[in-house]
């Protein structure tokens, strides 16, 4: 039988092997500008861990406000030992173990995807630059051309844009928040388009666009293919034969991922990682080119590829790695072990949260999850949008005012520290 393992447990066994390392190299005296008054320190690290008890309790399942996944112990340890050594995967050198895993990784990713070998890609500090580099290279590729992005897509995309000067068309979408392929065809033959965002897996309805419907339409009008998966990524496991039965999953949509010309992906979503660990993946590794840059003053301990070459990021943490490679080895990505049973559970508990939705008379179902996220409402007494708008309201502002919701609890806790 399985146990859930002990975070203190785990962190300590990490961290007396990083000790005995560091011992390994010898004894040394620390310069005394680094030390610190015991009382200082015991303040200050004291009113820390009191202000970090304004934080909600994102760890329990009681609280659903965010979409967090708690990073499993396993990284939590993991991260805390490379990230005592502080490796930094810019260059080589600067974290030989953690460059190492991060190309291993990134392939773990890639094969999970379906993009065939050799991918390009690392591992970047959020989905956000990891759509920044997708849409860049996007740009390099056609600077002449505009991106289309549908009407539900991240924000970030727009805010991306704007950073690159890039010319968006919005593509619209339907009552589910999915892009529409008529809409798509006529964008498709009136603009002069170079790439499409895709998303699977919003992070408002968490409804995925028709990929493998879209991907065709796109390779028919010569343009390029970039699949935002940040939130749905990890969902491509549950289309393998291994995988259970899902109602309502969009298995086709999921798989057609594969044929995309570029991939973000959230390790630090349903990967179970701390903040932050993105990825972006190429299909072509020729896009590495626009990569290209010189740096002799680090790039000079191995004529291998050093990660800050295929990066716009300069230093990052190796600790980010190092944790999701360990992650990985002790969960494999599979559709029937390590990380496929708990997207299983994640997707069987919304389906089971939006049954039991439709079976009440005050909460009002908006539609059956297609991934983990479940929309719906309360019931207004009246079917007019405003209505709606006021129960929704007066439903927010009962649940912040509960005493002994998480949510009162940790503003009383903000207070009792201001």
């Amino acid at each position: 039988m399985q146990s859930y393992p002990s975070i203190d447990a785990l962190v300590h066994r990490a961290l007396q092997h990083v000790d005995d390392w560091e011992d390994s190299w010898g004894a040394f005296d620390r310069h005394p500008s680094l030390g610190v008054a015991p009382d200082r320190l015991d303040d200050a690290l004291d009113e820390y861990l009191e202000r970090l008890e304004g934080n909600y309790p994102f760890h329990h399942p009681r609280y659903a406000g965010q979409m967090l996944k708690p990073p499993h112990p396993i990284a939590v340890a993991a991260y805390v030992a490379a990230q005592r050594i502080n490796p930094n995967n810019h260059a080589l050198d600067g974290g030989p173990p953690t460059s190492q895993m991060e190309q291993e990784v990134v392939t773990d990713l890639a094969d999970m995807l379906g993009l065939p070998a050799p991918t390009l890609g690392h591992l970047t500090g959020g989905g956000t630059v990891a759509n920044l580099e997708a849409l860049w290279v996007a740009r390099e590729l056609h600077p002449d051309r505009a991106l289309a992005v549908s009407a539900d897509a991240h924000y970030t995309h727009g805010r991306m844009s704007d950073v690159l000067n890039l010319d968006v068309v919005e593509v619209p979408t339907d009552a589910r928040g999915r892009l529409r392929l008529d809409a798509l065809q006529q964008t498709l033959e009136a603009e002069p388009i170079g790439t499409l965002v895709l998303t699977a897996g919003t992070t408002g309805l968490g409804t995925v666009d028709p990929i493998a419907d879209a991907v065709s339409l796109c390779d028919s009008h010569e343009v390029r293919v970039h699949v935002d998966a940040a939130y749905g990524g990890f969902f491509r496991l549950m289309t393998l034969d291994a995988a259970p039965p899902l109602d309502g999953f969009p298995d086709e949509h999921f798989e057609a991922i594969q044929r995309a010309d570029s991939v973000a992906i959230d390790p630090h979503k349903h990967g179970l990682q701390p903040y932050g660990c993105g990825c972006i993946l190429f299909r072509d590794p020729a896009v590495g080119r626009f990569y290209q840059h010189d740096s002799p003053y680090t790039y000079f301990t191995s004529e291998e590829l050093h990660l800050g070459e295929i990066s716009l990021e300069c230093s990052r943490a190796g600790a980010a790695a190092g944790a999701l490679w360990c992650t990985l080895r002790a969960l494999p990505l599979a559709p029937d072990d390590g990380v496929g049973p708990i997207l299983a559970a994640c997707l069987r508990a919304a389906r089971t949260w939006a049954e039991e939705i439709e079976r009440s008379d005050a909460l009002t179902l908006l539609a059956p999850p297609e991934t983990d996220i479940v929309a719906y409402f309360p019931t207004p007494e009246t079917p007019r949008l405003s209505a709606v708008e006021d129960a929704s309201r007066t439903l927010f502002d009962r649940a912040m005012n509960d005493p002994d919701a998480p949510i009162a609890r940790t503003r009383d806790a903000r207070r009792s520290v201001g």
